[in-house]
């Protein structure tokens, strides 16, 4: 009420208020009635259905709501991606757990040519396949699951890359003690946290003849120098390539910033989890009421 012309309102973080996440419907025509124009340019939360970002479009009209500048091009970027890719099309798909990445994988299948699989989540592939990998982290409930995945990629033509070798350790620390070692040799009582040198020669070469390259989720713990290698240096040969790169928010993007390798990728998302629902093929509650978020003359 006492803000003069040309003065901004900017409020705290709203997620310190619990109408916030529980997607409060009064609290969000609280936020509603400070404005008259609702305009959202935050890609990264369009997945959360929260106050700031759901309700509060169920008290603007579709001419008072709009999608802003980046928002509509990450949504523009995803969707051009999945629907027209230059091929080859080749996915890499890493981070901690399947079952965050799962229903990405099974979307995409139809749409690449290849997938390479690393980070903790191949080791959920490679025990399904028979392999002992030691104290590595899997989802034993995803087992069939991830058999499921590959039996379909097979169907598909899709040629699927696992890790070959890695980097094990028998404590996540900066001081262990390292084993470079076959997927096949893990000892007991060791675990897998980063792709070995024998994995990124495998996963350059599968990459070698790519159009286009998506890329979400590391291959290791690079958070600790000695299991950062892997992803760094697929960052550096993804950034080499001729090759449309995307990059996929949160952990991926920021794996490419410390890499040194940000202005040479083609489109880095702002959104993690936001990123990862658009390839799943969700409608995203941050995007949906908007008015064509995805149209760029609108």
């Amino acid at each position: 009420q006492n803000l003069q012309n040309g003065e901004i309102l900017l409020l705290e973080n709203l997620r310190f208020c619990k109408g916030e996440t529980a997607n409060d419907e009064e609290f969000a025509k609280i936020l509603a009635d400070m404005a008259e124009v609702y305009i959202n340019d935050a890609f990264g939360v369009c997945h959360r259905a929260h106050a700031s970002v759901e309700a509060i479009t169920r008290f603007f009209s579709e001419k008072t709501s709009a999608a802003g500048f980046l928002l509509q091009k990450e949504v523009q970027f995803s969707k051009n991606l999945l629907r027209r890719p230059t091929r080859p099309f080749v996915a890499v798909v890493g981070g901690s757990k399947v079952s965050g990445k799962l229903q990405a994988l099974v979307n995409l299948l139809p749409r690449v040519d290849k997938l390479l699989i690393g980070g903790g989540m191949a080791f959920t592939f490679l025990k399904a396949q028979g392999l002992d990998i030691g104290n590595s982290l899997v989802e034993d409930d995803l087992l069939d699951e991830a058999n499921r995945v590959m039996e379909e990629a097979k169907k598909q033509g899709v040629k699927v890359y696992l890790p070959v070798d890695v980097v094990a350790a028998q404590t996540c620390s900066q001081d262990a003690t390292i084993k470079f070692v076959t997927v096949q040799e893990i000892p007991k009582g060791w675990m897998g946290l980063d792709i070995g040198p024998a994995t990124s020669r495998l996963f350059r070469e599968a990459l070698a003849d790519a159009q286009t390259i998506l890329w979400n989720g590391p291959m290791g713990v690079f958070e600790i120098e000695k299991f950062s290698k892997g992803s760094f240096k697929l960052s550096h040969v993804i950034a080499e390539a001729h090759a449309t790169t995307v990059v996929g928010g949160g952990d991926t993007a920021d794996v490419v910033a410390r890499a040194g390798d940000a202005d040479e990728m083609t489109f880095i998302s702002t959104g993690g989890g936001a990123s990862l629902e658009l390839i799943e093929g969700k409608e995203l509650p941050g995007v949906k009421p908007l008015t064509n978020p995805d149209n760029e003359n609108e």
